[in-house]
């Protein structure tokens, strides 16, 4: 006796969400990997912000002061 005959794919509820299921939902590799990059990316530009406000922020040197 195999086990995949008494499989009915019609009958197969594992991938669907019902409106009373409570559960959290899993992510697939797919939703994962683009959270990743989404972090890095944003990580990048907290490090590029970081730079920039150190420059504008910096005690004005004793050369930019003479006009």
């Amino acid at each position: 006796m195999r086990l995949d005959e008494f499989y009915e794919p019609e009958n197969d509820r594992a991938g669907r969400i019902m409106a009373n299921d409570t559960r959290k939902t899993r992510f697939t590799l797919k939703q994962l990997n683009k959270l990743r990059k989404v972090r890095e990316i944003a990580k990048a530009e907290a490090i590029e912000h970081a730079k920039f406000v150190k420059v504008m922020y910096a005690a004005p040197s004793e050369d930019d002061t003479a006009i």
